[in-house]
């Protein structure tokens, strides 16, 4: 088949990679300029310069305009595939080519569409997660689902090694796909409404800690929030701490949530949880810190007396 990449960052790039080394032929690769946002300039491998190395024509644009109308028309695509493409794409781009769009997304649909799916799972504590491949429809990714495979989360699984665990996935799973529709398969699976759920983009917002979350919400977030991504953060005072590394304290503490209480083992705990006051919750053990200028020291390092609270806005 005569194929169309709509691609970006690492994800566009995997997907433009398996095309290339499939039996079908890439005509035309669309994707985004470079972008300096802090979630786009990670995994930002080049679809454009994996494209332009092998003589795929090139077209750049934030959203699917007349120019990328006029690029397909001469392309004549039998499909599109898209992985990663940041903006809506219309009706009269997704039903252009005969055999439709074919959408890759890392989640495992219909839960957890939209954008970051992989942190917003690690952070609601979910088993699995893992990519979809299904037909595009009207409804940003709602359409009937050809393939969809998963890696289990492991219980100190960070969103980066999530993120090497799915985006392994791709290559295969869109040679697959691929394989299913030219074979003439159309008995996709639909998707359920009912269980579907659609997450917004990640901005700093939604790194910041918020102590009337339980400590394994919290442990989860700072997970999800790990290196290269922007780190969980709280304020000491005016101080902003990027927390590193935390655990669940062994112990249940009492009291107001933030409150910096005790040492334990080679931590700090924090009291946490809506529910503290009753003393029946685990606490957040933070273990390594990060101030603005890069410093990252140890907890116990950083906290030498106890006492005062960590606050989600500086004081």
């Amino acid at each position: 088949m005569r194929v169309v990449l709509f691609g970006y960052q690492t994800w566009g790039y995997r997907t433009l990679e398996a095309l290339l080394g499939s039996e079908h032929e890439v005509v035309l690769a669309v994707t985004h300029p470079a972008s300096d946002h802090a979630y786009e300039s990670i995994w930002s491998d080049s679809v454009a310069e994996l494209a332009a190395a092998n003589g795929v024509p090139v077209v750049t644009r934030n959203r699917p305009d007349e120019k990328v109308v006029a690029a397909l028309a001469e392309a004549r695509p039998d499909i599109i595939v898209a992985n990663n493409w940041r903006t809506w794409i219309p009706p009269h781009i997704f039903d252009f080519p005969p055999r439709g769009t074919l959408n890759v997304h890392d989640s495992l649909l219909p839960a957890y569409a939209g954008f970051a799916p992989v942190i917003w799972a690690l952070i609601n504590g979910e088993a699995e997660v893992g990519v979809t491949a299904h037909m595009m429809n009207d409804t940003l990714d709602a359409g009937d689902i050809v393939l969809q495979r998963s890696v289990p989360v492991g219980p100190k699984d960070t969103a980066a090694d999530l993120f090497h665990r799915t985006v392994d996935l791709i290559g295969p799973i869109v040679v697959d796909a691929l394989a299913r529709i030219a074979r003439g398969d159309t008995d996709f699976a639909k998707q359920d409404p009912a269980k579907a759920s659609f997450f917004h983009k990640r901005s700093v917002e939604d790194s910041r800690i918020d102590w009337q979350w339980s400590a394994e919400e919290l442990e989860r977030l700072v997970r999800a929030q790990s290196d290269p991504y922007p780190n969980a953060f709280v304020y000491h005072g005016s101080t902003r701490l990027r927390v590193i590394e935390a655990d669940v304290s062994e112990g249940r503490y009492g009291g107001t949530p933030g409150r910096i209480f005790i040492k334990e083992g080679d931590g700090v705990v924090i009291v946490a949880g809506a529910d503290a006051r009753r003393g029946r919750s685990q606490g957040l053990l933070l273990r390594r810190l990060r101030l603005d200028d890069g410093t990252e020291l140890a907890a116990t390092e950083y906290f030498r007396t106890m006492g005062g609270y960590l606050t989600s806005h500086p004081s």
